[in-house]
């Protein structure tokens, strides 16, 4: 199957249950993971499926990326990429000017896409205090930032 029958849009309240599918295949978190909390979220299908998804928590200038996730069996097709390249436009639009994430997985992915390694101490409160910071990531996840605009 080629990048032609794949199609990307904003994610709707209908995709919820198969994004926490997939997340939870994934291994991602999905506890705090509710309705209206989808409005910056976008999927991609393959058809009928669900291939990927990728959700960014804005909280001022400072968006919290999460929820980054391809079904394995459609990796290494940049579903992941363009994703990604939504995320970040529809970031910059809403007046996000630096990202932050949590990965256990994804370092080398988000170092290529610019992201850099922290401190976890160096994250700001805002990101600290949201539920995938306190209790959602292990401890061991890693904690890397981005800006999207200086």
């Amino acid at each position: 199957m080629d990048g032609n029958h794949l199609t990307f849009r904003p994610a709707t309240s209908a995709d919820l249950p198969a994004i926490r599918s997939l997340l939870d295949r994934c291994g991602l978190p999905t506890g705090d993971l509710q309705r209206e909390r989808l409005e910056n979220f976008f999927v991609c299908h393959r058809g009928d499926q669900l291939a990927g998804v990728v959700g960014i928590d804005t909280l001022g200038e400072i968006g919290l990326l999460r929820s980054l996730a391809v079904t394995p069996e459609l990796r290494g097709r940049r579903i992941a990429h363009g994703l990604w390249m939504r995320a970040q436009a529809d970031a910059l639009r809403r007046g996000v000017r630096r990202l932050y994430l949590l990965t256990t997985t994804g370092e080398r992915l988000f170092t290529r896409w610019g992201f850099r390694r922290i401190a976890r101490e160096l994250v700001p409160d805002s990101v600290r205090a949201t539920e995938e910071f306190t209790s959602l990531c292990p401890s061991s996840a890693i904690a890397m930032t981005l800006a999207l605009a200086e």
